[in-house]
């Protein structure tokens, strides 16, 4: 995608440097600020700590998180005992998110096969590269298929605007390139659909405001940033023609997990009678997991995140304490929303119903 008239995506390799290269995201909107990832502890690190964020990306790090390792192995020896290890401390960096435990497996099972040490480190960049041009592509026809619904709904409207409701930032951010909930929305927009995105703040650490907002602006699309509870009154109002959103785990009955407030806003939709779409790759499918409020482990974050709010200020960007001191307070990081609120899915492969039975009609090659 493109900043400011330059290409740049939120993770890459440096060939000359033989190193990974992120944008730190919890700089934005105020800075754009490049972090280097050297050994496997710095990437565990990012993903911990939110200097990258969203499922495909996370999926994408932890699989260049295992060829990190493979590079750093003391005295050159990458033992398998080692490399199991190290993808062991790579998964756990965050629970809630499939993709991470995915992109891992999916290098860790590839080099494993090979005893050359050099010939494993060249096969774990390659795979973590091959990762990243398929998400990049899934995410590219995930628009695609989404840019149809938007077409139906500004026929429908004669060519007035498409109001967009979407949560969280499910954008190129939080992927490497086009989105998942915002490649549809790129997609109609470059096609000049006139099309208008309801931002929704996303507290506590305000990844609409701060996220999804600038990479719209910075895209040229029309948007307007709300209170995480103005969902629902835009929706009584007729001023939300459909919602789209992401996810972090979705299972294989449809039941879905993302930032926390998803479900609210799902519920709001289908009193309404609006349509609520999960856009996401295969990827972020968990094939293994039916029961999602059950199943879905629920990431619980620092409580600072909640009682405090980053910004910037004159002095540069700060940290401020906005509730009591001794307040205690309880940040889960994600909910999960029944299948049977959800519209439809936007994938790579097409649109389904939030059934197992039309899941697998799309990928009928995954495992049960």
């Amino acid at each position: 995608m493109k900043v400011d008239g330059k290409n740049i995506r939120t993770i890459w390799f440096d060939e000359s440097d033989k190193i990974v290269k992120i944008i730190d995201q919890r700089k934005l909107p105020h800075e754009l600020a490049i972090v280097d990832l050297k050994t496997v502890d710095d990437a565990i690190h990012a993903i911990k700590e939110m200097y990258v964020r969203g499922a495909p990306l996370i999926g994408v790090t932890g699989a260049y998180a295992v060829y990190l390792a493979a590079l750093n192995a003391p005295n050159g020896q990458i033992s398998t005992d080692y490399l199991k290890h190290e993808a062991r401390r790579i998964k756990s960096a965050r629970p809630t998110a499939v993709n991470l435990a995915w992109g891992v497996d999916r290098v860790l099972s590839e080099i494993l096969t090979i005893s050359d040490p050099a010939k494993k480190i060249d096969s774990a960049i390659n795979i973590s590269a091959a990762i990243t041009e398929l998400e990049v592509e899934n995410c590219r026809k995930i628009g695609e298929h989404g840019l149809s619904l938007i077409e139906q709904i500004s026929h429908q409207k004669e060519g007035k605007t498409v109001n967009v409701l979407t949560h969280c930032n499910a954008g190129w951010l939080a992927c490497i390139e086009y989105g998942t909930a915002t490649a549809p929305i790129y997609a109609a927009f470059d096609k000049g659909i006139d099309i208008h995105v309801w931002v929704d703040e996303t507290r506590p650490l305000n990844q609409g405001t701060r996220l999804t907002a600038w990479e719209l602006g910075k895209h040229g699309v029309d948007h307007t940033i709300i209170t995480d509870n103005a969902g629902g009154h835009l929706m009584q109002h007729a001023m939300v023609d459909m919602v789209i959103v992401g996810t972090d785990r979705t299972t294989a009955a449809g039941d879905v997990a993302n930032k926390i407030g998803t479900y609210l806003k799902a519920l709001a939709a289908w009193d309404n009678n609006i349509p609520f779409y999960v856009a996401l790759p295969s990827s972020t499918f968990d094939w293994n997991l039916k029961d999602g409020v059950k199943d879905i482990p629920i990431e619980q974050r620092d409580p600072a995140e909640i009682k405090f709010v980053h910004g910037l200020s004159q002095d540069g960007q700060a940290s401020v304490l906005i509730c009591p001191q001794t307040s205690q307070a309880a940040n889960f990081a994600f909910d999960v929303t029944p299948a049977k609120f959800v519209t439809g899915f936007i994938t790579e492969r097409g649109i389904c119903k939030a059934t197992e039975d039309d899941i697998r009609r799309l990928f009928p090659d995954k495992d049960r």
